[in-house]
């Protein structure tokens, strides 16, 4: 928690990734166990991701967002963050749980946090995101993320198989929605899910924004 009488600290840019199976009788999401030694959400299950990093911005792709994914990004950010959001989500779910959501490319030779992914012989495929979500940690909390929760169908991973030596999560599995419901989960983990949920009935339904201040305000859209 933020001291007392301290100022709230500023929100970092992330994005997370919600990956869905359809290859059952029901979908299935990718959730992954935070270590209990994280001062931030341990033991917690969450989507993989994490804050955006300069590298991000420079990164080689395979293919670019949809046009209504990337002006939904422009009409809310400056430049190309949004761009760098999404990579950063598909280089941290290579990070955290070993899955590349990208398409197979020569290997080529990088610096930096993009250095082993592009070591697989991948380039991200950003064509396969949809934004579901966004939403702003509370004020009272040291460390704060403005997140962008982001989707894709388990269909656009080049293997379903973690990669080996790769996986700063303790744990991931795929759970039915219900089944992730259970879980120890954060809030807005819970919401999204339930907004996954209802987005797989209606593929059009607003974005929503959830932003704390004193205590939870009511979602927006964005």
């Amino acid at each position: 928690m933020r001291p007392e009488g301290a100022r709230a600290v500023k929100p970092r840019d992330a994005a997370t990734l919600f990956i869905i199976r359809r290859d059952g009788p029901k979908p299935r999401v990718l959730m992954g166990k935070r270590n209990g030694g994280h001062d931030f959400m341990p033991n917690l299950w969450v989507f993989p991701g994490g804050r955006i990093d300069r590298a991000d911005f420079r990164a080689p792709y395979a293919t670019d967002l949809r046009p209504e994914v990337a002006s939904k990004f422009e009409a809310h950010l400056r430049g190309a963050r949004g761009r760098a959001l999404a990579l950063a989500a598909i280089r941290e779910t290579f990070e955290e749980a070993g899955l590349l959501l990208a398409r197979p490319a020569d290997p080529r030779p990088a610096a930096g946090p993009w250095r082993e992914f592009l070591a697989q012989g991948a380039m991200a495929d950003l064509e396969a995101l949809s934004i579901i979500y966004r939403a702003v940690t509370p004020p009272s909390l040291a460390k704060r993320f403005d997140t962008w929760f982001l989707m894709a169908d388990a269909e656009r991973l080049i293997s379903l198989e973690r990669q080996p030596d790769c996986g700063e999560l303790e744990e991931i599995a795929w759970f039915e929605f219900e089944e992730a419901q259970d879980l120890n989960l954060p809030m807005v983990t819970r919401s999204v899910i339930k907004e996954a949920m209802a987005r797989l009935e209606d593929p059009d339904r607003p974005i929503p924004y959830m932003r704390f201040r004193i205590g939870p305000t009511p979602a927006r859209e964005l």
